[in-house]
């Protein structure tokens, strides 16, 4: 045990005083893990792009960081990772479970725009201006004077835009 021992403490280091042939040991262990960890945690993890997606994220690569550069055991970092996973995916099964749970957590869609009409009240309420709805508009059709019919800010912070069919 102990020259298993040893060869670890060779490859990886321990504490703050790593070479850079140790930080890099543990750059791949953490790449290696950090990724079956976002396997565990689903595809969502990544692919979602909400608050709760994103707090995943932040912290997963927060608290790994601390693993490479030897700030914090090795071990006890990556339950801490592997701690936030799991949250992450008991989160997302309740909001599938749930749909209260689900909205608490991901909030909900906002309409904008409704029968061609701004919502000035809705958009100061989600903090979107003028020129930020004008953007979506010309993402959307390529110039921000097409008739837009309703606009709506997602959960993921994105605005959908249904631009007027003309005659209409």
């Amino acid at each position: 045990m102990t020259g298993l021992h040893d060869l670890l403490l060779a490859a990886f280091g321990e504490g703050e005083d790593l070479n850079a042939l140790q930080m890099a040991m543990r750059a791949l262990a953490v790449f290696v893990l950090t990724l079956a960890m976002i396997r565990i945690a689903g595809r969502r993890a990544l692919g979602q792009h909400r608050a709760f997606d994103t707090c995943t994220t932040v912290l997963l690569g927060s608290v790994l960081s601390r693993a490479v550069v030897g700030a914090s055991p090795f071990w006890a970092t990556m339950a801490a990772g592997a701690m936030i996973v799991v949250l992450h995916r008991l989160v997302a099964m309740a909001s599938v479970r749930w749909p209260w749970f689900e909205t608490m957590i991901s909030g909900d869609k906002r309409e904008l725009v409704q029968g061609g009409r701004r919502d000035e009240k809705a958009m100061r309420k989600a903090l979107i201006t003028a020129r930020d709805l004008d953007e979506a508009v010309r993402r959307k059709t390529g110039d921000e004077a097409s008739p837009v019919e309703r606009a709506i800010l997602e959960r993921d912070g994105g605005i959908t835009v249904k631009v007027a069919e003309p005659g209409k």
